[in-house]
């Protein structure tokens, strides 16, 4: 599609194509791989041969590209990158093109009068082959991007084409071959053209971070695209390849800033949900945080990270709120920053702002993990029945996730909905395989239905998993609050504080400890949590 686009209304012969698609000495079945290349290309653009409207054929001579090539008649202010192709064929080399989207999709982002479609909302098109014009009309954009990437030896090529979704006409198409040394800097130069090709105004502040480029390790940047392909994913699965990725692309290149906040990213989350000790999750990203910031003060990613493991780690809810504000300062289109400091604010009880932020991440970024994030903060603001809606329209989109799960357990538990809140409990720590801390919500819901032996027992497993795992002690003084123990609910509270449990964040807002509220004791905790007032 590229060298068609390069000479529009002219033969393109079977000949030439041939020399640029497929090197000399490559062994290929030529007529038969163009054959099929040109028939994919039809289908995705709702052409024919028998009635061509975008490629026609010349029968033993080549194809040309009849559709007009206009300037656009309107100003394009929206649009989307669909998944670039990745033309190795290899579902090895997927996370390549995969990383290439998104970074192509977050330079474009940078520019502040550009409206670009989020990397969830374009990733679902990937594979899917139906008339742009459709997709365009689904995503509300004016314009679309396409294209494909392939990575050979220490080359990277990337082919890309521009079409107008309201006049259904293709207005440029590049292709760049550069090292992979400089892949950074391709990324934004294809943006720019982009951005000057669709008339958009590029501000001084734009043109700033549009410079903010350096040469990076090829090894590095892969083993990073590679992380992000893995900690994309979410699952237990995937966490450990991702760490695994973003430490090599540490080891490869250590002035890499970006890798040290996936980093920190990925331990924060783990840290959060349980499977590592406050130490090894939210303190090691803190301090990954800081290395990313020495390296690059200017990257919103590693503001975001340190504001969020500075919360979980320290209880510094001021830091934090500044480290958000500056994250979102230098990109206030980076989706995390907004869902991280809405949570933030709701643990702070400021649930007027944490939905605003909230609303702007779902915005940017329409996924399920955004979704169930909402449901936790209705929740915490003790909107039980929006939480319980929220949680289900998460479920409706991703039946796979154990969080949502968790959430109706807490949920149904409050509403005195104890069959519903067991049998959530039970299906969070199936999808978990076990999760520390979704094995103490279904103890929860045991403890609060008044099935004391059952709940004892989840007692009992935590502390045998506990020689093995890290469980937090946050999470097993809620079961014994539940159970009317208050001794013992305090002894864990007191206990996670010291060991700076993330749930600790809770504390101010957890509708589960209600009933200790008064207590001198909860207020002392409170006091030492430094909430702001």
């Amino acid at each position: 599609m590229a060298i068609l686009l390069e000479h529009p209304g002219e033969v393109v012969t079977r000949e030439d194509l041939q020399k640029r698609l497929w090197p000399e000495g490559t062994f290929v079945d030529f007529e038969q791989g163009l054959n099929a290349a040109v028939k994919r290309l039809r289908e995705v653009l709702g052409d024919s041969a028998e009635t061509p409207r975008y490629i026609e054929t010349l029968p033993r001579r080549g194809y040309r590209f009849i559709a007009r090539m206009n300037a656009s008649p309107r100003q394009i202010e929206s649009l989307v990158v669909l998944p670039l192709e990745n033309l190795s064929h290899d579902p090895e080399q997927d996370y390549f093109a995969e990383g290439m989207t998104e970074a192509l999709i977050t330079t474009l982002a940078k520019i502040g009068a550009l409206r670009v479609v989020s990397r969830t909302s374009a990733m679902r098109y990937k594979g899917v082959h139906r008339p742009l014009r459709e997709i365009a009309q689904e995503l509300r954009v004016d314009g679309i991007i396409e294209g494909a990437v392939l990575r050979s030896g220490d080359r990277v090529r990337i082919s890309v084409q521009l079409l107008d979704a309201h006049t259904d006409t293709y207005l440029w198409a590049e292709s760049y071959d550069r090292d992979r040394r400089n892949v950074l800097a391709l990324q934004s130069e294809v943006a720019q053209a982009i951005a000057r090709e669709i008339r958009v105004k590029l501000t001084p502040v734009d043109q700033a971070r549009f410079a903010e480029v350096r040469p990076v390790e090829p090894e590095a940047y892969e083993a990073y695209l590679k992380g992000l392909y893995h900690l994309n994913r979410r699952s237990t699965q995937a966490f450990p390849k991702a760490i695994q990725c973003f430490q090599h692309a540490m080891e490869k290149d250590s002035t890499y800033a970006a890798a040290y906040a996936g980093l920190a990213d990925c331990l924060s989350v783990l840290g959060w949900w349980g499977f590592v000790s406050p130490d090894e999750g939210c303190g090691m990203a803190k301090r990954l945080a800081l290395q990313a910031l020495e390296r690059d003060p200017s990257l919103a990613e590693a503001h975001a990270s340190l504001a969020w493991a500075t919360m979980l780690y320290d209880y510094d809810f001021v830091t934090a709120e500044r480290e958000f504000e500056r994250s979102l300062g230098l990109n206030a289109r980076y989706a995390p920053a907004h869902y991280w400091f809405g949570l933030c604010l709701a643990w702070m009880g400021r649930y007027e702002e944490a939905y605003t932020e909230l609303k702007r991440a779902l915005r940017l970024d329409p996924q399920p993990i955004l979704g169930q994030i909402k449901g936790f903060v209705l929740y915490f603001a003790r909107r039980f029945e929006e939480a319980i809606q929220q949680f289900e329209s998460v479920l409706e989109m991703d039946s796979s996730l154990a969080q949502p799960h968790w959430g109706l357990c807490a949920v149904y538990a409050q509403k005195s909905l104890y069959e519903r809140a067991i049998a959530a409990g039970q299906k969070a720590v199936e999808l978990s395989e076990g999760g520390t801390l979704f094995v103490a919500i279904l103890g929860e819901a045991y403890a609060i239905a008044g099935r004391r032996g059952e709940a004892e027992n989840i007692l009992d497993q935590l502390q045998d998993s506990s020689k093995r795992r890290y469980v937090s002690p946050y999470t097993v003084g809620r079961i014994y609050a539940d159970l009317g123990e208050k001794e013992e609910a305090f002894h864990w509270l007191e206990t996670a504080y010291q060991e700076r449990a993330a749930h600790m964040v809770l504390l101010k807002t957890d509708p589960r400890f209600d009933d200790l509220r008064p207590d001198s004791r909860f207020q002392d905790l409170l006091s030492r949590m430094n909430y702001p007032t």
